[in-house]
This record gives structure tokens, sequence and C-alpha cells, in this order.
């Protein structure tokens, strides 16, 4: 179904309230270049229910967010994880006397209402067998970093990490994930790899909530006794998150892989990345993507020993695969945007 080419064509991403699953949708929006409107989705409690039993509803929706959701109606809706695929179908459904918007989803939706969407993303680890034409098979996660982003990013932070000795080492930690815990163990083994790394230089540190207060302290006394310059930005510090330009300064960055968003981001700067994944810690499905990567020569496994030997890539973000499928499947070129004309409609 073709969309209108034209200034007016109506775009919504519909954002859910995780930032990480919101992100892999206005990702492929940014990228598309269109003018959009983003509609923010608050679940209530029944947002645990299944998508075959929710059908094409908004019933798990907080009336505040279905307040938002009203005529004039998108020309095209991209949606991203389970909870805001039966939101994008019910929308296609109320515009049926229009014509129906053409659904982007991200993340497979389950197998009812599948036909209802003109594109579904899966990423290759998820490993899903018979899919159908509607259905893209990608690396990762969609992102939003790209090399403007990081370039404002760098010039902003440029009097903290300019000084700093090289080589400069980020270290992105996420933490445990399930059943399966990040120790104190572990952290010191990250720590000791990553400083080998960064010999006579610097590492670049940020946690996530998932990393815990005594994992981040047995971080930062590992770096410590290590001799390497350290910055570090725990997850709840205060102030502006240096997270980008972490990445735009980095000679090299280290990842931990318990993140399928966090290992994708990190190639989205084109130096060394170094995926640090020891099993059994992470999941089967997490070391699918790790192995793939490596592959496509994108990142490689954390030594257990330096020195830093650099290496380029091309920067990697499937968010370009998707929206060149996407503009394919529409069988258009939709006008590119200025910046100045995205428009956010948070709550």
């Amino acid at each position: 179904m073709p969309v209108s080419t034209s200034s007016r064509c109506r775009v919504w991403v519909l954002a859910d309230a995780r930032a990480g699953t919101a992100n892999q949708a206005l990702g492929v929006a940014e990228t598309l270049g269109q003018a959009f409107t983003v509609k923010p989705l608050r679940h209530t409690g029944l947002a645990w229910l299944p998508n075959a039993v929710v059908g094409a509803s908004v019933h798990t929706l907080a009336a505040e967010s279905r307040a938002e959701l009203a005529p004039p109606w998108p020309d095209l809706v991209i949606a991203a994880g389970r909870r805001a695929a039966p939101v994008a179908r019910w929308i296609r459904q109320q515009a049926h006397e229009e014509a129906p918007p053409f659904l982007v989803q991200i993340m497979f939706p389950g197998w009812r209402g599948l036909a209802d969407f003109g594109l579904v993303a899966v990423p290759n680890h998820d490993r899903m067998r018979h899919a159908p034409a509607n259905v893209l098979r990608i690396t990762g996660a969609p992102h939003r970093i790209t090399p403007m982003r990081l370039a404002e990013a760098a010039e902003r932070w440029r009097d903290r990490f300019s000084l700093l000795s090289q080589p400069r080492i980020a270290c992105l930690v996420g933490g445990a994930s399930g059943r399966r815990p990040f120790t104190a163990e572990l952290a010191r083994t990250l720590a000791e790899r990553t400083a080998s790394l960064a010999r006579g230089g610097s590492v670049l540190l940020t946690t996530s909530r998932r990393t815990g207060p005594l994992v981040e302290a047995a971080l930062r006394r590992a770096f410590a006794e290590s001799g390497v310059a350290l910055f570090a930005h725990g997850w709840n510090t205060a102030g502006d998150n240096p997270y980008l330009a972490l990445l735009a300064w980095a000679d090299a960055v280290v990842v931990t892989g318990d993140s399928m968003s966090m290992c994708t981001e990190a190639c989205a700067q084109p130096g060394p990345v170094f995926i640090f994944a020891p099993l059994p810690w992470v999941s089967a499905k997490h070391a699918r993507l790790h192995a793939e990567l490596f592959a496509l020569g994108y990142a490689r496994p954390l030594p257990a020993d330096g020195p830093l030997i650099p290496w380029r890539c091309q920067p990697f973000n499937p968010a370009e695969h998707i929206v060149t499928v996407l503009r394919a499947r529409l069988r258009l070129g939709l006008p590119r945007a200025p910046l100045d004309s995205f428009f956010f409609l948070y709550a």
C-alpha cells in the first residue's frame, strides 16, 4: 500500500515506557527522516496478558495514553516491543474507512494478527523459523546513535575528555539479568582485562541500574588498583549523561554482553568493540548475537590481556537496514524533513 509522499504524511511512533524499547522505534523513525509524532504508551497491570488474548485493542493502556490516540489517523505507524503491537493493530482498525496505515513492528509481536503489519523486524538471535514475507531478519537492535550525535557529544564534553591520556577505553557495564547475577568476581575480571587494554591510558566507565552498588564499588576498586586513569559515571549520578561522549571519545569500547541494545550501540562508533561475555553468565540468545557481531567484523571477544591493537569498522545501526527495506516496501522515497521539524508529544 503506497503512503503519501507529501509533507503532510503523518507518522506516529508508539513509545513504550521502557526507554530501551522506545529507542528502537525512535531510531527507525529518525533514520527514516520524516517528521513524526511520539505517542507515549503507559500501560496498566493488564500489560502482562499475552497478545493472543489482548488482540487488536487498547485495553492494556492507561486512560491518558488512550486519549492521545485520536483522528486524524496516521499514514505510517512505527512500534517496538510486544506491548505496542496490539495498539498498532487497533489504530489500523480505527482507520478502516480511510486508507489503513502501514504498520512497522520491531520485535516479534506474536502470530495472531501478524498479517496486519507491513514490515516486522525480528533479530536473527531469536531464531525465527518459517518467517512469512512481511518479516525482515536483522542483526541486533536498532538505535538512535548517529555520527552527527556522536560529534555533537564529543564537542560538548571536549573539556572533560580531551586531556585524558590515550588509549581511552570506554567500559559500558550492564549487570544482573534474570537468574544470572553479575558478581564482584566477574566485575574484577572485567576491570583487569579492560585496564590491560588501557595500559598507559584511561578508562571511561559507565554503569547501569542492574550493576548494583556492590559491583560498581568492586569495579572502581579494581580500576584504582590497576593504576589507569579513571572517569566513572554511575547510573544514579546527577547531571548530564556522558554515554554518547564516552563512545565518541573512546579509542576502543568494552561492553558487557548482557544487553542486546548496548552491544549494538557500542558498534555505532568506528573503533574496536570488545564484548565481555563469559559463559555461563550470558544466555544462549545473547551468545548468538555476539557470534553474529564477531562474524560480521563489528566486534571481538574481550581478550584476557592487552595491549590494544587498533582496528576500525563501519559504524553499525540496524535501523538503516530496516528503513532501506521499508522504503522499498512502500515503493516511495519519503521526503526528508529538517531536524527542527521533528516534534515530540510526550505526556
